[in-house]
């Protein structure tokens, strides 16, 4: 929420729409929830196709600059 700069219910929003699109998993624990990316790997190879298709235009910006800690490839 802090990251996002959201209100509790609108992140609480959106992740039960990307649950239902079958797009994050959700494992609950005590009464706190932990959301994963379903298929990370496709999430993977879908930034890197856009990328490589981003860099043909020539404009070059990288679309891996908030995930270069590894978090798209790590499986929870």
């Amino acid at each position: 929420m802090e990251h996002l700069g959201l209100a509790q219910s609108t992140v609480s929003q959106h992740l039960a729409c990307l649950r239902d699109c079958g797009l994050v998993a959700v494992r609950p624990q005590g009464r706190s929830s932990w959301f994963s990316l379903a298929a990370p790997a496709l999430l993977a190879d879908l930034l890197g196709a856009t990328e490589a298709f981003v860099a043909g235009t020539g404009i070059g910006p990288s679309l891996r600059t908030h995930h270069d800690d590894g978090a798209i490839g790590d499986a929870s």
